[in-house]
């Protein structure tokens, strides 16, 4: 798909503005950043919405992915256990966080054109609080998401499915919703699992 297709599709609606909807999932090596590093992340582009019209995207797949090095020397080896990356190994040839996140805020707004940036994750804290971190405090031109561009995939379905937020869980979800995709632990696979699960809502 060429970079600027879904900003170009919104321009078809040029009346009302236009969300380009990104999901975001990452891997890291601890709780929370500075103290502990972002190993790798992904922002798939899950589709747009243009007032009350929500649309996939059609064609191939745009997505963005990239590992880090570690900018710490702490680490929760549990962490590592899950994602499965070899953290020395991120040390010797990992991309650096100024690079890999100007090069993501570069990207997020080609694929958007004139239009605004969301980033949907389920649940959304965690991610956003660490790639909105790495944004500001790495990218030359920070964060393209500004500070508040997001939106919670887990709130989205608790709020359709008339469930508290305990009940909305990822595990709860019914059948229809949920991926076909398994969840890695990979950024990449994760973010495209919930691209699909994102989708399924908000045509749901």
């Amino acid at each position: 798909m060429p970079a600027a297709s879904l900003a170009a599709e919104a321009g078809a609606s040029a009346s009302l503005p236009a969300d380009i909807y990104f999901s975001a999932d990452i891997e890291t090596d601890g709780p929370i950043p500075g103290p502990y590093s972002l190993l790798s992340f992904a922002l798939v582009v899950a589709g747009r919405q243009v007032g009350g019209s929500f649309s996939r995207p059609t064609g191939a797949e745009v997505s963005f992915y990239r590992e880090l090095r570690p900018i710490s020397e702490e680490f929760e080896p549990e962490a590592l256990r899950i994602n499965l990356l070899d953290r020395e190994h991120l040390l010797r040839v990992g991309t650096d966080p100024v690079v890999a996140m100007t090069e993501a805020a570069e990207w997020v707004r080609q694929q958007c054109g004139p239009s605004r940036p969301i980033l949907v994750a389920f649940p959304l804290s965690f991610d956003w609080t660490w790639l909105y971190w790495y944004f500001v405090r790495f990218s030359r031109t920070g964060s393209p998401f500004g500070h508040s561009s997001c939106f919670d995939i887990k709130t989205a379905f608790a709020v359709k499915a008339k469930r508290s937020i305990s009940e909305a869980s990822k595990s709860k979800l019914p059948a229809h919703l949920r991926s076909d995709s398994p969840h890695t632990h990979n950024a990449l696979d994760d973010a495209r699992e919930q691209a699909e699960v994102f989708a399924k809502i908000m045509e749901w």
